[in-house]
């Protein structure tokens, strides 16, 4: 009853049951799994708090990574904004430390929630801890967040990828990001098709963006295109609510991602020999590491 295959047969789906994305893929969990709902539902809100964990965590001013490239950056980060305001204001402010502080986490080998990536975790639970920490929404909401999330992450695997060695960063920030803004459009109150516009938004202005890992790390530049991609993924979900839609459907921008992954040259798809990775500062930090016994070999 709950199965869906495409963006179109979710949106009709949740249209058809008047559910929002986050109710038809809770119950297409429960039918496929054979599962109650709170068992369901108390994992996802297990992997909520092992977000907020991994956020705090990586907000420790000492944190550095092997590489020593990264860690630190979230505590500055966040003293900054706790001094003296935030440019772009509570919510985003939140999200911003949120989103490097799990980035950061994850590149000092800390326990993350791979959501859809390992290098695209901070963006999903950024925006939904940012909406926690202002008191938009509560936490049995957060969790449902995740499962809207989950709904456009399936549809994006299926129509395209996920992967920065397939489709380049477009795969893994874009989508974590699309993800964030469907999520956060209906934490917002958002009808399932404002979702489907903010993921679309969110997609299109992620789209060609290459995975170019300085020395082959998950470090530079990933971990602040989290922090970038947080910030998409919030302006896409506003567009969205005030009613401006996306002239290209997410299916169509969904199936244009895989073409222009699939056109990609191979060294800008995780590979380390292509764009960032492979200018002089990269090409110096590269050999620094190498020297230093650190295993870059890229691919």
């Amino acid at each position: 009853m709950y199965e869906f295959h495409s963006v179109e047969e979710l949106l009709a789906k949740a249209v058809d049951l008047h559910m929002p994305i986050s109710e038809v893929v809770l119950h297409r969990q429960m039918e496929d799994s054979q599962e109650a709902k709170e068992a369901i539902m108390e994992r996802m809100r297990k992997s909520l708090r092992e977000m907020r964990r991994s956020a705090a965590s990586g907000c420790d001013k000492d944190i550095r990574s092997t590489s020593g490239l990264s860690g630190g950056n979230a505590y500055i980060l966040d003293k900054k904004i706790k001094e003296s305001g935030s440019l772009l204001g509570p919510v985003l402010g939140r999200a911003a430390v949120h989103a490097m502080a799990i980035a950061e986490y994850n590149a000092c080998m800390g326990r993350i929630v791979a959501c859809p990536t390992a290098g695209s975790c901070g963006i999903v639970p950024a925006a939904l801890l940012a909406m926690l920490d202002e008191e938009m929404v509560n936490e049995d909401q957060a969790v449902m967040g995740l499962f809207c999330a989950g709904g456009i992450g399936m549809m994006i695997a299926r129509g395209a990828t996920l992967s920065g060695a397939e489709g380049g960063c477009q795969a893994e920030c874009g989508s974590a990001a699309a993800m964030a803004a469907a999520a956060v459009t209906e934490l917002c109150g958002g009808t399932p098709g404002m979702c489907a516009d903010a993921a679309a938004i969110t997609l299109k202005s992620m789209l060609g963006l290459v995975c170019d890992p300085v020395a082959g790390l998950v470090e530079i530049p990933c971990i602040k295109r989290n922090v970038s991609g947080a910030m998409i993924a919030f302006s896409s979900a506003q567009m969205a609510l005030a009613g401006i839609p996306s002239m290209i459907p997410l299916g169509d921008v969904i199936s244009a991602m895989k073409e222009v992954g699939s056109a990609m040259p191979l060294c800008y798809r995780e590979t380390a020999s292509g764009g960032l990775a492979t200018t002089r500062t990269g090409k110096k930090l590269h050999e620094k590491l190498r020297r230093e016994g650190h295993d870059v070999s890229g691919r």
